[in-house]
């Protein structure tokens, strides 16, 4: 067994092993802490395949920010978790639908030899400028030829950025807030009150 081989079923089997203890996970700080773990495991995958960009992007964006954005929000929101896992059973349905779907993409991403033979190739091809580097290669493919699925995917993001403000931003009665516009608007005789104390009252 190679050097190589030997790295990539310690990548994989502790990438499954944090992805299972993910879900699995009673405490939400423990499964991003093992969503951290994941994310580090398939950035060393990413390298030993020759996709140092990826690696990159796995450990700088997703760990470096999703990940830990996750951790500050689920340690900071006080969130009823056992409130969340009662409606368990109302979406097991539509869940196991997801579920099945995404089983048979898996088993035909494993089957690829059988359906399509010259996939594996395809895949597995070099680049064909070598003096090109592999995210160069990437950046000219993504903003020329999937531009617009690239663009897409940004808006979809966006919107689903703004959803989960939307849902989380709860307002807490009784808690004071800075208002400009009222503050600007403020005027002397709005804003300060004279009284005429006399001696030995108080205000």
């Amino acid at each position: 067994m190679t050097v190589a081989a030997l790295f990539f079923y310690l990548f994989a089997a502790l990438l499954i092993g944090a992805g299972f203890m993910v879900i699995s996970a009673r405490n939400p700080v423990h499964a991003v802490l093992f969503l951290i773990l994941a994310f580090f495991n398939a950035a060393g995958l990413f390298v030993l395949v020759g996709a140092e960009f990826l690696a990159m992007i796995l450990v700088i964006v997703y760990v470096g920010a999703v990940a830990v954005l996750f951790l500050f929000v689920v340690m900071m929101l006080d969130v009823d978790f056992a409130e969340m896992r009662e409606g368990f059973l109302q979406y097991l349905p539509i869940g196991s639908m997801i579920g099945i779907i995404l089983f048979i993409e898996l088993v035909m991403v494993l089957g690829t030899w059988v359906i399509a033979p010259d996939a594996a190739q395809i895949v597995a091809a070099p680049i064909p400028d070598a003096s090109v580097t592999n995210t160069e290669a990437l950046g000219r493919l993504i903003y020329t030829e999937y531009v617009y699925f690239f663009q897409a995917a940004g808006v979809i993001l966006l919107v689903a950025m703004i959803g989960a403000i939307v849902l989380t931003l709860h307002h807490k009665p009784g808690v004071k807030r800075q208002n400009i516009a009222e503050q600007v608007a403020r005027r002397p005789e709005t804003a300060i009150e004279i009284r005429d104390v006399k001696p030995g009252q108080g205000v």
